[in-house]
């Protein structure tokens, strides 16, 4: 594909003109292609009924004198990151055209409306607010788009009714139906309740209820950001074989997904958002500064090209890279990237990217890890989880019911959770996955983390169980988790008094939002 042009009639001038306010005897390639990069940088995008903006009657660039050869491969990748397009794509000559023609009427504008003004200051000026948007652009925590995602999931259609409790009075079951959108607005659960209070049953039993409703067809994660002990595992053996589940206690054994394969390895432009997401789930868990965060990314990116079959990179082939770039060096950065490595967290291949989502797991987080390891490792997966649903779109409502495809629970949320900056990734993780058919269920010892003047939580996980807590007295708090009024707040501050283990106040409203019911526990129930 070559890459031969004509300037609109109009600038044949302008290339002129600005080429003699460029130093030397500067070349009018020069001045093409800053028009170029100056016309991407403003955001300016050409949709195909603008392609006729400009005539090609003016000053005629060859490809080689446009673009030399050490260069053209660099320019070409610019317009095809701009536009999301493979480098063989046959429009990126009339996206160069466009661009050269648009960027020189920018240029020649400033000059025009600014006598005094020279190219130095023009260089000073936009080679300044080019490298302040790189340093300091903020990564969206929004999901990264991948065109290149095969994942099939397996999903349930229906009512899918969960007992949670029994009417302490008439030991009448307390079903709530979880999906039913004319009740819920959305499937999120919160669940609070001290070490005790039969918290942990209570989630166990959802879960087995969950996959015997659905017949398998719902699949989950529970995060055990505690650990599990082998006491706790043995015990744990009937629930293990009855959903199925797999039990992984990091890092004993890897955990079987690549964080990195949320990212679109085809398209260029989507990988590259996909790879500075990944630094920034690492920077913010483990406070790497800006060069290291720009070896960590350059790292990343080698690490792609390395895969000619189409494989993902692993963490350990990332270390590598940067070792290599870093030497005998040592720093947070090599810490956290080397312990990653080390303790073999994640998968280095996965065979099929379909079984993970498919199939039941509980991930214990072994103290042995240090919490910067734990959090990274947990950001990793949720932000996997996240960006994989986002990618396969929304789920139906069929009569009423959402289509559901998965459960994540996170136990200890209010550890993970603390931090203003794990609370913003929750914020747009409980607002964004409601719709494909993902349920977000906390797990927390109070309630107080949820609480926060930027932060409406029962906005966004609209059901919440309240079991026995350390701060009872806190209502004003235990009304925003219950997203109770402040009428129905007094009703329950009386059953409150009197709740005990094994017991909850919900506002589900399948049961009287303020009263006492007997909670579900998974070693308790007959079946």
């Amino acid at each position: 594909m070559q890459i031969n042009i004509k300037t609109s009639a109009s600038n044949q001038s302008v290339v002129s003109n600005l080429t003699q306010k460029l130093p030397g005897s500067a070349k009018e390639n020069i001045i093409a292609r800053i028009a170029l990069g100056f016309s991407l940088a403003s955001g300016k995008r050409f949709q195909q009924n603008e392609f006729n903006t400009y005539d090609s009657q003016g000053k005629e660039y060859k490809e080689h004198i446009l673009f030399d050869s050490a260069n053209r491969d660099f320019y070409i990748a610019l317009i095809c990151q701009a536009y999301g397009i493979n480098k063989n794509d046959e429009l990126i000559a009339k996206y160069v055209k466009l661009h050269i023609d648009h960027g020189l009427e920018q240029i020649n504008y400033l000059f025009e409306n600014r006598p005094q003004y020279t190219f130095f200051d023009f260089l000073v000026e936009y080679l300044g607010k080019g490298i302040d948007a790189i340093e300091d652009a903020p990564v969206s925590l929004d999901a990264v788009k991948n065109n290149n995602q095969h994942i099939n999931k397996t999903s349930f259609t229906g009512a899918i009714d969960i007992k949670v409790g029994y009417n302490p009075k008439t030991k009448e079951p307390v079903t709530f139906c979880f999906n039913n959108t004319k009740i819920y607005n959305n499937q999120h659960i919160a669940v609070a309740g001290k070490s005790g209070s039969g918290k942990s049953q209570f989630a166990l039993e959802f879960l087995r209820q969950l996959v015997s409703k659905t017949q398998g067809q719902v699949n989950f994660l529970f995060l055990d950001f505690k650990g599990i002990s082998a006491e706790d595992k043995s015990k744990m053996h009937n629930f293990f074989t009855e959903t199925h589940t797999t039990c992984i206690n990091a890092p004993d054994e890897p955990f079987p997904l690549n964080p990195l394969s949320f990212i679109d390895n085809i398209n260029d432009r989507n990988k590259l958002v996909g790879i500075n997401k990944f630094v920034d789930i690492i920077a913010k868990y483990s406070n790497i500064g800006k060069k290291q965060q720009q070896t960590l990314k350059d790292a990343v990116q080698e690490a792609f090209i390395q895969q000619t079959s189409g494989d993902y990179p692993s963490m350990k082939e990332v270390y590598d890279l940067i070792i290599d770039q870093v030497g005998e060096n040592r720093d947070t950065l090599t810490e956290i990237m080397g312990r990653l490595s080390e303790y073999e967290l994640f998968a280095s291949k996965v065979k099929n990217p379909s079984t993970f989502l498919n199939s039941n797991y509980y991930l214990s987080l072994s103290g042995e890890l240090d919490n910067t390891v734990r959090f990274t490792s947990v950001f990793l997966i949720i932000n996997y989880i996240f960006n994989v649903f986002s990618n396969m779109g929304s789920t139906d409502v069929c009569d009423n019911y959402r289509e559901m495809r998965y459960v994540l629970m996170i136990d200890e949320a209010h550890d993970l959770f603390r931090e203003r900056k794990s609370l913003e990734i929750l914020e747009v993780i409980l607002r964004k996955i409601r719709s494909y058919g993902v349920s977000v269920f906390l797990l927390s010892q109070g309630i107080a983390e949820y609480n926060t003047a930027n932060f409406d939580f029962s906005q966004e996980c609209e059901t919440s169980f309240l079991l026995p807590i350390n701060d009872m007295a806190n209502t004003k708090a235990i009304n925003k988790f219950l997203g109770l009024t402040p009428k129905d707040g007094t009703a329950a501050l009386r059953n409150l008094e009197k709740l005990q283990n094994g017991q909850a106040i919900s506002n589900i409203s399948e049961y009287p939002r303020t009263e006492v019911f007997e909670i579900v526990q998974h070693y308790k129930e007959k079946y």
